[in-house]
């Protein structure tokens, strides 16, 4: 079982094509996937979320989100997309690359504007919706943008591009507007190399002393900070990450249950079927019917 598949953190996949990397997918959480766990990508990502409630966390800061909002996930940002309660949340995902909005050679909009905004240096709220002051002129323009992409008119990534400029000069101007504590760039770093741990070594032993020494902290500290910056321990986390890894393997492969244990992490079956039940409510060969 080849581990590098699941090294959902850093996704390297082309999301958008090589001519006009522009792209749109339609999602539906539970029912295409339980959750997109908590990873970063170059592309920019606007999830449009069009029917329903949800659970979406943007560099470790986590908003409840329903039908309407608007949330911006600028490159390298940390993320993820999970479920509320029991409900079914219908959304938008729309990525882009920098490169379409930047042409060659010195750029003055590019320079002063785009780059500082998608490298995070200007202060913009991840997510907007009907309350928002500048609201209306974003989802206008991207209803006009996924209009122009059904229909293909002759020309039509003209139009894409200048609608996306307006999206950037709505947000960029109106960044004044927004008090939102700036994430702390050096725990964000050290949290991305943690979860690169995680994912090149969930199938191990993984020990709190292994990792805490891997980022060069002591054990006592190590436990805090990550506490602190995730909300959980790591312990808890690192259990979450194999049984999410264990669920996709029971509903798309036929290995068995004791193979997808070990493969996940999970030395002892009795404990993974005790934390499987515990998470999901039912027993991993339940959830696999």
């Amino acid at each position: 079982m080849d581990k590098l598949q699941y090294k959902i953190y850093h996704e390297n996949k082309t999301h958008t094509p090589d001519d006009f990397p522009y792209n749109t997918y339609l999602c539906s959480i539970p029912l295409d996937f339980h959750s997109v766990n908590l990873h970063w990508h170059d592309e920019v990502e606007i999830i449009v979320i069009k029917k329903g409630i949800g659970i979406v966390s943007v560099d470790l800061t986590t908003y409840s989100v329903s039908a309407g909002d608007i949330i911006f996930v600028l490159p390298g940002q940390l993320h993820s997309i999970s479920q509320k309660d029991n409900e079914i949340m219908e959304y938008e995902n729309i990525l882009f690359k920098s490169s379409l909005l930047k042409s060659s050679g010195y750029d003055l909009c590019s320079d002063k504007f785009i780059q500082p905004l998608f490298s995070g240096s200007l202060n913009i709220c991840p997510v907007i919706n009907n309350q928002t002051p500048y609201y209306s002129p974003v989802i206008t323009a991207i209803n006009e943008i996924d209009h122009l992409c059904d229909l293909r008119p002759y020309a039509y990534q003209l139009s894409v591009k200048a609608h996306l400029f307006q999206i950037l000069y709505t947000l960029v101007s109106n960044c004044g507007q927004n008090k939102i504590k700036p994430i702390n760039q050096k725990s964000l770093k050290k949290i991305k190399t943690i979860l690169s741990y995680i994912a090149d070594n969930f199938q191990e032993n993984i020990t709190i002393e292994d990792i805490a020494n891997y980022c060069f902290y002591s054990k006592s500290y190590f436990m805090k900070f990550f506490k602190e910056t995730m909300g959980i321990s790591f312990i808890q986390y690192l259990n979450d990450y194999r049984l999410e890894i264990a669920a996709e393997l029971l509903t798309t492969t036929t290995d068995t249950i004791l193979d997808i244990a070990i493969a996940t992490g999970f030395n002892n079956i009795s404990y993974f079927n005790r934390s499987f039940k515990k998470k999901y409510g039912v027993s991993p060969r339940k959830y696999r019917c």
